[in-house]
């Protein structure tokens, strides 16, 4: 078994009273897709931030490459070999697409950004939207320039938050098949959300459910789905969000 790239020990979470991640423990390995799953509240947003560095955990520790991230002289070195994509995070409507790529590619201090924005492009379909403003990009167009936009640095631990949720089907199945090949080339390390069933069916090594911040059930889908006696993965998520189990 690899070692893991990314460790969460005794996370925990409060804004205010209230409590959003309890005790939350999790790994991921070198070349593993994680599924982080769990209905709208569960906590997998506040755990996305927290691994990026944008929210501080209330206790608990966070190693990203064997550093801590709570470490601000680690955080810029773990992070510019990290990266992440989301339907719900727009980026700025005034710049064009190539404009907002080549920024990433130089915050990200990539050798030959011009390059380097051309692949990428070219790999997602977006050469065509490149001089188009953001602004003018339909939902998915702008899904597909997160996707590239997350692959800028060439990353070794990707989050990805429900990143193929506003794309065709046809696009879709070309973004997960471009996934799986990048973890076979460059052994990269995903965290994936996805409200969609089959594709976390498809696309995980291992699952985690989480409900009310914290951790239900852990494991393959196939251990999760004979634990729960469902029927496919979709059966446990509405068992867990509907607290038809004795998990609780």
């Amino acid at each position: 078994m690899s070692e893991p790239v990314l460790s969460v020990e005794n996370l925990k979470k409060s804004f205010g009273t209230t409590e959003v991640i309890r005790d939350v423990a999790f790994e991921l390995r070198s070349s593993e897709i994680l599924g982080l799953l769990g209905p709208n509240g569960a906590g997998k947003t506040t755990i996305l931030h927290i691994l990026m560095g944008l929210t501080t955990p209330s206790s608990g520790r966070v190693r990203i490459f064997g550093k801590d991230i709570s470490d601000s002289r680690s955080r810029s070195l773990i992070l510019g070999r990290m990266n992440f994509s989301s339907t719900y995070i727009a980026l700025p409507f005034s710049l064009t697409a190539g404009e907002a790529l080549m920024v990433f590619a130089r915050l990200y201090k990539v050798s030959n950004p011009s390059e380097k924005v051309k692949k990428v492009s070219e790999q997602f379909g977006i050469e065509p939207l490149l001089k188009r403003e953001i602004r003018a990009l339909s939902s998915g167009q702008q899904t597909r320039l997160n996707l590239a936009k997350a692959f800028i640095n060439d990353p070794e631990i990707l989050l990805l938050d429900e990143p193929t949720s506003s794309l065709d089907p046809d696009v879709a199945e070309k973004t997960r098949d471009f996934i799986r090949e990048m973890i076979k080339v460059r052994r990269l390390s995903i965290i994936y959300t996805s409200h969609n069933m089959s594709e976390m069916e498809k696309m995980t090594d291992r699952v985690i459910f989480l409900n009310e911040g914290r951790i239900i059930a852990r494991g393959t889908v196939s251990e999760i789905v004979s634990q729960f006696k469902g029927r496919n993965l979709e059966d446990v998520f509405l068992k867990i969000a509907r607290k038809e189990t004795d998990e609780y």
